[in-house]
């Protein structure tokens, strides 16, 4: 029996940013009525370097397990990306792994479009403004997911590293500003790896939403604490937010309570909760889900296997 091996010029010739929005919401909807399943990552710390993480899932006949890094001074050190990924996906009936792709723009893809989906569920009607926080490779994926569902929205983009942040507005045609300005937008997305809060109470509008991506390690943090006291708190997996999401901090010096940070939003997808109750300042607050991650790859594998895609090896032979 053959393995199908995807390179990630492979992968990104198998999926569409549209398709990846619609494997998301599925997922997360499929994980709140109980139709997938999905055991908390496992980290694994390198000290000095970064860390991995472990992320099995299985959503209908499909099992599967991401590995993937996140090693902050590989662009510097080692001319690598920060995260890289690599996903093993199996029938799950009999175990035969049936793909070997890279994963780490499959990540990408992921985490923008679980963004957008979250925008699309919680944020107000028509937005006009999208904000930006951090200029990096997640960033880009943020604004292509969101111009999908919101074709016409104007983007701002901030970042501590001005130079960073002007290339990036010229390649997504974006508009540099202030924190403090993309701040103020109709929607916010933070992707930093800051454990300091960078984004400030006093910038907000009275009724943005908050797509909190960078957070996805313990004591990681990118709002003021204070932004999520009186904020509608919407997670992608109770469990890894509160160890390692945009709440464990304030959670863990006692800022808001457990019970502030209960709601999903696969729970609001699926009809089980009501979406925020407008005007209200609302977060989600994104770690990274496996069932995304296998949501994706069913759709890749089965592009791959149609436009006859990547290399086959018989690991059995």
């Amino acid at each position: 029996m053959q393995t199908r091996l995807l390179t990630q010029s492979d992968v990104l010739a198998c999926v569409s940013m549209q398709e990846a929005i619609t494997a998301v919401e599925s997922a997360f909807r499929d994980y709140a009525l109980g139709q997938a399943s999905m055991p908390p990552k496992i980290y694994l710390d390198v000290p000095g370097s970064g860390d991995f993480r472990a992320m099995p899932a299985c959503i209908g006949n499909k099992a599967g397990i991401k590995w993937v890094s996140v090693h902050p001074q590989n662009p510097k050190q080692h001319n690598l990306p920060t995260v890289m990924a690599t996903l093993i996906l199996n029938d799950a009936h009999n175990a035969h792994p049936l793909a070997i792709m890279d994963a780490t723009m499959l990540t990408a893809f992921r985490t923008g479009a679980a963004a957008a989906v979250s925008s699309k569920y919680l944020a107000m009607k028509n937005p006009n403004r999208l904000g930006i926080i951090g200029c990096g490779v997640q960033g880009r994926h943020l604004v292509d997911a969101h111009r999908v569902l919101f074709p016409e929205i104007e983007v701002l983009v901030a970042d501590s590293n001005s130079a960073a942040a002007a290339a990036f507005a010229t390649r997504m045609q974006a508009r540099v500003v202030s924190m403090q300005e993309a701040a103020g937008a109709d929607i916010l997305c933070t992707a930093t790896p800051s454990y300091v809060p960078i984004v400030k109470r006093a910038w907000l509008a009275s009724d943005v939403h908050i797509n909190a991506m960078g957070a996805d390690a313990q004591g990681k943090q990118e709002l003021e604490s204070g932004i999520l006291q009186n904020a509608c708190i919407f997670v992608d997996d109770t469990g890894q937010a509160h160890h390692s999401g945009e709440v464990n901090v304030p959670l863990s010096q006692g800022i808001i309570s457990a019970e502030q940070a209960l709601a999903t939003l696969g729970e609001v997808i699926a009809g089980k909760r009501l979406p925020p109750d407008r005007p209200c300042v609302s977060v989600f607050d994104s770690t990274g889900l496996a069932i995304q991650d296998i949501a994706i790859a069913q759709i890749v594998l089965h592009a791959a296997e149609q436009k006859k895609i990547g290399q086959q090896i018989d690991f059995l032979s």
